[in-house]
């Protein structure tokens, strides 16, 4: 498939969804902005107990394809004020500590106040503390220095901050002129907008689906249950969401990514081998890897005891769950093979 998606419009979503703060659990504002954009677009709009978002596509058919990608992001909460007027983290997701050392940050407070600050080391200065270069980073040796004049607990108390309060990381997104993008959370936000991608290409060409579309787009995936229950009428589910790229994994960032197998052990044998037919059918650059220490929508919809066929893809990103980068041609690629793979004997209504 040639590219026929509007790059201007996938990259001007990316960018609103990176800059939306949606650490799991604290994803109510980007889900919102998802379904203003969805009802631009005229599909329907809904959302589940769990506070995802499902966007209906109908179909030529009344069987249901179900796709999956998640908002909610890596973050933090407030563990405990200290006597210093520092704040005491507990992480929510799972990330090495040092990725988030020295990095701006966001408190979200529970009557609407956002409080500005840093993320350090209890030991943040080689001039002051000889182990600062060697203490172990875990998440007890990190803190949150705020933006504010607070010298106590009370101090803090008096801005609103209370214990359960959420913390997101600045996402220092960059959109190179080469393609690379640069930013925290491009798993999952690269996958939503390489669907929204699909989407609008969709609604511009009038093209049917050969089965209803439920595009679930969750918000507990990075603690393991985003989709763990699915509605009955959802026999196949096509996960999509970030690639891994390293040692002993074959792709990168100019390709998508076909697991084969990931914690949850290998996806639809007949899914997986019509995404990579399709891949090659339609020229898009792509890896098929294995990811041990990964999950996905499909692992937590299929632990859930949902009887599915399950297949995942997306973009190739380097370095996740720390400084991620991808490339536009990762995200363009993954929208090309969804595309493909739901009009895979459709026809258009022109």
């Amino acid at each position: 498939m040639k590219n026929p998606f509007d790059q201007t419009y996938l990259l001007e979503i990316l960018q609103d969804l990176l800059n939306t703060p949606s650490p799991t659990g604290y994803c109510h504002h980007i889900i919102d902005k998802v379904r203003q954009e969805t009802e631009k677009l005229g599909y329907t709009f809904s959302t589940t107990n769990k506070g995802g978002g499902v966007i209906t596509v109908p179909g030529l058919s009344s069987e249901v394809l179900g796709i999956s990608a998640h908002v909610d992001t890596l973050g933090a909460m407030v563990r405990s004020i200290k006597s210093s007027g520092h704040l005491r983290l507990t992480s929510i997701g799972g990330y090495m500590a040092s990725s988030i050392e020295n990095e701006y940050c966001q408190v979200h407070t529970r009557d609407g106040r956002t409080i500005d600050g840093t993320i350090l080391t209890t030991k943040p200065s080689v001039h002051v503390y000889g182990d600062a270069r060697d203490m172990k980073r875990d998440e007890a040796a990190m803190e949150v220095r705020l933006d504010e004049i607070v010298n106590s607990k009370a101090d803090v108390e008096a801005l609103g901050i209370r214990v359960g309060d959420f913390v997101s990381f600045d996402p220092r997104v960059q959109i190179k002129p080469n393609g690379f993008v640069k930013s925290r959370h491009l798993d999952d936000k690269a996958s939503v907008a390489a669907i929204f991608g699909m989407l609008e290409w969709l609604k511009r060409e009038e093209i049917v689906p050969q089965r209803t579309l439920k595009i679930f787009i969750t918000t507990y995936e990075e603690v393991g249950h985003g989709l763990s229950h699915l509605p009955a009428e959802v026999t196949e589910l096509l996960a999509v969401d970030m690639g891994a790229m390293g040692d002993d994994l074959s792709g990168n960032e100019q390709q998508v990514s076909i697991c084969a197998k990931d914690s949850s052990g290998p996806y639809d044998y007949a899914m997986t081998s019509r995404l990579i037919e399709l891949a090659e059918r339609d020229g898009i650059a792509y890896a098929i890897d294995i990811y041990p220490s990964y999950g996905s929508d499909a692992s937590a919809a299929l632990r859930g005891g949902n009887d599915i066929r399950a297949a995942l893809i997306g973009p190739v990103v380097h370095a996740s769950h720390a400084m991620e980068r991808t490339h536009l041609h990762a995200i363009l690629g993954t929208a090309g093979l969804i595309a493909a793979y739901v009009t895979d004997a459709a026809v258009t209504s022109k």
